[in-house]
């Protein structure tokens, strides 16, 4: 394999699927054939039992800078129908995701990034949605997205003005969740994911869907609840002093 070709990498180790957004070229940019690979891809993972979080990041010191600028010369708006697809594909992963920056988080970047459920960066990332430098409408479902995460005025000034912010703005703005000094970011994002499939899958996908706004499920997860024996084995432990045995999963 060429190591130089735009590609997306994962592997899968201890309950972590890890995919890397690899385009060392051109700042991990999304080509037109990554964005479709995404959700292939991520449809892969959710089907392995095995995964229960997954981590997306990019190769070396820059997690994407975007979509490649040239595949959205297609008059058709074919690449964003893409990008699209691949960002609702992350968002309703199934496992908790978590989005590890360095370097520059970009355009489409910031896409994958604020489509997962928690981001961590390290200090000195740089944050920027940048529609209005190419004229291009930003996605309504995107949009959406990005204003339930920093509130309608960050949003606004993100889109309308293409600027970049560094992670204390990103921080406060709650575009990130956690900023970590340089050479940190690995070993956090690491024991926190160790912290996450340690934990019950059951509250993790009720918590999910919750969170995303479905309210037709109440008695769906109770029921889960009920049968999967979580709570009992999760009250059991605490009172034992013990580890959980958890048994649920989707």
């Amino acid at each position: 394999m060429d190591r130089t070709e735009p590609r997306l990498e994962h592997t899968v180790a201890d309950g972590v699927a890890t995919v890397v957004i690899s385009n060392p070229a051109k700042r991990n940019a999304m080509t037109a054939a990554m964005w479709q690979a995404l959700p292939l891809l991520l449809e892969g993972l959710a089907a392995d039992p095995s995964v229960r979080a997954l981590v997306l990041t990019g190769a070396g010191d820059t997690f994407c800078a975007g979509a490649d600028i040239a595949s959205l010369r297609d008059p058709s708006g074919a690449p964003q129908g893409l990008a699209v697809e691949a960002e609702e594909a992350l968002a309703a992963f199934p496992r908790p995701t978590i989005a590890a920056v360095r370097g520059y988080c970009v355009g489409g970047g910031s896409q994958l990034a604020a489509a997962c459920d928690l981001r961590f960066a390290q200090e000195g990332a740089s944050f920027g949605v940048t529609p209005a430098k190419l004229g291009i409408v930003y996605p309504a479902s995107s949009t959406r997205r990005l204003v339930a995460l920093t509130g309608p005025a960050t949003a606004k000034h993100l889109l309308f003005s293409g600027e970049l912010i560094g992670t204390e703005r990103a921080l406060r703005t709650g575009l990130v969740d956690e900023v970590l000094p340089a050479g940190e970011l690995d070993k956090r994002v690491g024991a926190y994911v160790r912290t996450l499939v340690s934990r019950s899958q059951l509250t993790q996908a009720a918590a999910k869907e919750f969170a995303a706004g479905r309210v037709d499920r109440d008695a769906h997860w109770a029921e889960q609840a009920r049968r999967s024996g979580d709570t009992a084995e999760g009250v059991a432990a605490f009172l034992e002093r013990r580890s959980p045995r958890f048994t649920w999963s989707a």
